[in-house]
């Protein structure tokens, strides 16, 4: 009978054993459930960092929004100063306002917030200024000479002129010269061979022209004529050798001229055209680049710390 009890009494145990073991397990799975569980003000933290992370997201996109449209905006008016024309000479009338509304774009452009300019950038920017400057400087000189090629060619123009008139002038008195020369040769000659050939017509006698006083004086008409004929052609010869001569000196003296006045138009013709126009499209160029660098630089490609 005790032992019975005694049974009992330790099934009983073991039985409030168990229950106190059931409870103490789900005790343990309530307590760890609240202790994973996030508290009000450990959620509105979380709900805090999120919305920031999201802010910073936005305003680095808006940055970005920004420094593009002030790059765009820059590299737009880079690019229409870079091809704009000149109307009319002399063009270096225009350079100092060029270089004005240049350095306003670039001046607007370093203002804005959006771009952190940094040294890289305003040291290429100062030397492609300064470049231009010089280049169009030295442009600016080369025009200034416009006015001194033009008076140049100008009496270029008049000594060709002048030459055409001498030179007509010293042909009309040669060719007067010798029409004269030649006529009073041509008549001489004209006279001995009618002296010639009364001569030949004189008859002879025994008390009067023997036939040796008549061949003697044909002998002497002849020679005077062949003089006189040689006399012609030696004249008709020397003026032919002095228009020549005063030809070929007409013709050296207008060919030099004539080369001075063509390079002397080249030179003009080059100096109205604008030079400048190769000199600034290579600056804006230039500073495209320069700025296009340094939007990557500065915005797409950031160093980090």
């Amino acid at each position: 009978m005790l032992v019975c009890e005694d049974i009992l009494l330790f099934k009983y145990l073991l039985m409030q054993m168990a229950v106190m073991g059931y409870k103490s397990q789900t005790g343990s799975r309530r307590s760890a459930a609240r202790k994973y569980q996030k508290s009000p003000h450990e959620k509105a933290k979380i709900k805090t960092q999120k919305h920031r992370a999201n802010g910073k997201y936005l305003q680095e996109e808006s940055s970005l929004l920004s420094a593009q449209g002030v790059v765009e905006k820059t590299l737009g008016s880079l690019s229409k100063l870079g091809s704009q024309t000149f109307a009319l000479s002399p063009f270096n009338q225009y350079f100092d306002d060029w270089l004005v509304n240049l350095r306003e774009v670039l001046s607007e452009f370093e203002s804005k917030s959006a771009i952190d300019v940094d040294d890289e950038f305003v040291k290429a920017r100062s030397q492609i200024l300064t470049d231009a400057e010089r280049e169009l400087a030295e442009t600016k000189l080369k025009e200034s000479a416009l006015e001194l090629v033009a008076k140049a060619l100008s009496e270029e123009n008049h000594r060709v002129v002048e030459l055409d008139a001498e030179y007509a002038f010293k042909t009309r008195e040669n060719e007067l010269k010798r029409n004269n020369e030649v006529e009073h040769l041509t008549r001489n000659v004209n006279n001995l061979e009618k002296e010639l050939a009364g001569i030949g017509h004189l008859k002879t006698s025994l008390f009067g022209l023997t036939k040796k006083g008549k061949a003697k004086k044909e002998a002497e008409a002849t020679q005077k004529l062949q003089s006189a004929k040689t006399e012609l052609e030696l004249a008709i010869q020397n003026f032919n050798v002095v228009q020549e001569k005063l030809h070929d000196e007409y013709e050296k003296t207008k060919k030099i001229l004539i080369n001075q006045v063509q390079s002397l138009e080249i030179e003009i013709e080059s100096l109205e055209t604008d030079a400048s126009l190769a000199i600034r499209q290579a600056a804006s160029k230039a500073l495209v680049n320069a700025v296009n660098t340094l939007f990557h630089r500065k915005i797409l490609s950031p160093k980090t710390d």
